[in-house]
């Protein structure tokens, strides 16, 4: 049996609103394993158009957060980024779609990286806090400590991070990392692991969307960055992942989705996946999926900012 997330209750309109012509739809995203949903019967509450001819609808723009000092620039085109890391499989499913006229983002390309099971980042494994020492699997009660993960305004502090800089990659690792290209549809699926978490940070994954740029034989180059954004998961989804080896291994204080402070806490539209997984055999895989309102002519490279004068413990990362 599997555990979709119920969907955020629908909030006023805050965004541009817009009418869908012609009864335009998109089509559905497949997430393997016979699991599959459509790009707007599922994703209405977040603000996602419906299918219906003629329907006044909006599209939400999806909310933008921290880069991040630990960003490596598409070097990794692939849809498969697990390499040889242990850990729940994850099948990650995005469509991206323009929040103006609703129509589906071709050719971009997709970025998205994200921590270990035990919480460290290829590129940066010096720089990471990833603790894969035993104990007990971590709960869902507040984290005690100094947070080691970006301040609440978002700016990244550590080596490299403060005022929303980049921190040089440390070394040649590049697991959990990959770009790729999104379809007619602008769907673009990823194979990965389900992430672990690291102090002063919820569960979660980073994702950028570059637009007008060329697909060579190298990869992709030119144009800009449209969205920067982090996905999240639900804390069902992640206790339940912290009673899987490797996963129970790690003895890092977790902090929930409530308590993380880059989490704008606006649901699906703040990058909330919608979660599909056995309960009692999270092991097996699960399957993540969300639609993304983007706005191609603008440029979202980030939003770092100057972290507030207060010292942090040790190097973060978003």
């Amino acid at each position: 049996m599997t555990e979709p997330q119920e969907p955020s209750h629908v909030r006023n309109m805050t965004r541009r609103t817009f009418v869908v012509a012609g009864g335009a739809a998109v089509a559905a995203v497949g997430v393997g394993s016979g699991v599959a949903a459509t790009a707007f019967a599922d994703d209405r509450a977040a603000g996602t158009p419906s299918s219906a001819s003629g329907a006044e609808t909006c599209y939400r723009l999806t909310s933008e957060t921290t880069e991040g000092p630990y960003y490596i620039d598409a070097d990794k085109i692939r849809q498969d980024i697990t390499e040889d890391e242990e850990g729940i499989p994850l099948t990650l499913a995005l469509t991206v779609i323009d929040a103006e006229t609703c129509r589906p983002v071709r050719n971009a390309a997709v970025d998205i990286w994200h921590c270990s099971a035990l919480g460290v980042y290829s590129g940066y494994e010096s720089m990471s806090n990833g603790d894969g020492g035993g104990g007990t699997p971590p709960t869902g009660e507040p984290p005690t400590g100094t947070p080691t993960g970006e301040p609440p305004t978002g700016g990244p502090g550590g080596p490299g991070g403060g005022g929303g800089g980049h921190a040089e990659p440390t070394d040649d690792e590049r697991y959990l990392r990959g770009t790729w290209r999104t379809d007619r549809h602008g769907r673009v699926t990823f194979r990965t692991v389900f992430p672990g978490w690291y102090q002063g940070r919820c569960v979660h994954i980073h994702v950028k969307v570059h637009v007008d740029g060329t697909w060579t034989d190298a990869g992709y180059e030119g144009g800009h960055t449209c969205h920067t954004g982090q996905l999240f998961f639900a804390e069902k989804a992640v206790l339940a992942s912290a009673e899987v080896a490797p996963y129970s291994t790690n003895t890092t204080t977790r902090t929930t989705l409530d308590e993380d402070g880059i989490y704008p806490d606006n649901g699906h539209e703040g990058g909330l996946l919608y979660l599909a997984y056995d309960r009692k055999r999270i092991a097996r895989g699960v399957h993540a999926r969300l639609t993304m309102g983007v706005t191609p002519a603008e440029t979202h490279d980030t939003t770092d900012a100057p972290p507030p004068a207060q010292p942090l413990a040790s190097p973060s990362e978003a």
